[in-house]
């Protein structure tokens, strides 16, 4: 019996594959994340009070990605609740780049 024998199947299989390849990997995005905050650091683009508040909220998005992994499975809810706080997060610290007041 062969899967091309029935292209149905193979057109099922061939799509979870790709959803599966394509799920957003929130760990990959907030790593590089906390690369962009501590290189933003580094070069003296935010200052130590802002870096603070954005390694806390890290540490916030973390938490919620672990109990989201808890049971195996991600509801859609979860998955947009992650979504949100990354964006805000990247939204910050693009705020925080740009603005010129000095401390």
């Amino acid at each position: 019996m062969k899967l091309a024998n029935y292209p149905f199947v193979s057109l099922l299989i061939s799509f979870l594959y790709i959803q599966e390849i394509q799920a957003q990997n929130f760990t990959g995005q907030q790593k590089a994340l906390i690369s962009s905050i501590n290189g933003a650091y580094k070069s003296k683009k935010i200052t130590s009070k802002e870096y603070a508040k954005l390694l806390e909220e890290q540490e916030i998005i973390k938490n919620t990605i672990l109990k989201a992994q808890a049971d195996g499975f991600m509801a859609p809810d979860e998955k947009n609740r992650i979504h949100s706080k990354l964006t805000r997060a990247r939204k910050r610290l693009a705020k925080y780049k740009t603005n010129r007041e000095i401390y």
